[in-house]
This record gives structure tokens, C-alpha cells and sequence, in this order.
């Protein structure tokens, strides 16, 4: 059972977005950057009302920086396409289970990342999620 709608197409941009986006930080690091896209589809709320798809996710204007750099364009391999099918199975580890948002900051983490609380750490990028009473669909979804 998976938690967004998608076809094989949507889970091979989806995996390499993965890749493009977090190869450096293992397959942990890219499993959060699926959850998070993932959270984003399915909360329905602040910067990603509306999104209802994997594309829709991935192409919004100014959310991932990879789909501006041609190795996200290179073809999906089938370790990273695992994750992904992972990542639409509604798989969430922490700190991404709840997060909308990730950055790589080039020292410690600030304690807010548009105006969203910290929620942890994995390697080298930060992740941070909304409060309850900013988008309660993040938490109530799964």
C-alpha cells in the first residue's frame, strides 16, 4: 500500500531526486529527503497547499535545488528507486517524520528555518517541521 499516487515514472524522478539531492548522506539521508517530499504531498499546508503529486512536489518553484543541476537528470538506479518505493509506503524516520522542510547549512544548524522550529540533525543537514497549530495535517496524515 502506498501513501501518494504514482507511476513508475513519478518513482524514478522521484529516486533521482533522492540521489541528487542527498547521495553523500548514505541512504538514511536520502530516505529523509523522500519523507519530507512525501510530507509535503500530504500535509496540504503553509508553502505546499495544493501539491498533489510526486512532480507537482518536485518541480515547485524554488523547493529543491538539485532539479537546477544536470545529475538530476542522469537515470534513476534501482538502489535509489528502492528508496523511493520505500518513501511512498510512508516510510518516515526521524527527523523527518513530521518535517516540510531540510537545508545543508554550512556550519551548526539556526534554530529556525523559515520560521519552523528545529527538529534535528542527520550527517549535514538539518530538518525542521511545523507546529500543530500551523499544519496539523502533517501530523495526522499517516
Amino acid at each position: 500500500m502506498t501513501v501518494v499516487k504514482h507511476n513508475s515514472s513519478d518513482l524514478d524522478m522521484l529516486a533521482r531526486l533522492l540521489r541528487a539531492e542527498a547521495e553523500g548522506e548514505g541512504e538514511t539521508g536520502m530516505l529523509l529527503v523522500g519523507a519530507v517530499g512525501i510530507n509535503r504531498i500530504r500535509a496540504n499546508c503553509s508553502d505546499f497547499v495544493g501539491l498533489r503529486t510526486i512532480p507537482q512536489m518536485i518541480h515547485q518553484p524554488h523547493a529543491f535545488e538539485a532539479v537546477t543541476k544536470g545529475y538530476f537528470y542522469q537515470r534513476a538506479r534501482e538502489s535509489e528507486r528502492r528508496l523511493a518505493r520505500r518513501s511512498v509506503r510512508g516510510e518516515r524516520p526521524w527527523p523527518a517524520k513530521y518535517s516540510l522542510w531540510y537545508f545543508r547549512p554550512p556550519g551548526d544548524c539556526p534554530p529556525t528555518w523559515y520560521n519552523q522550529p528545529l527538529v534535528g540533525r542527520f550527517r549535514l543537514h538539518c530538518f525542521y517541521e511545523p507546529s500543530a497549530t500551523e499544519c496539523e495535517n502533517v501530523y495526522n496524515t499517516f
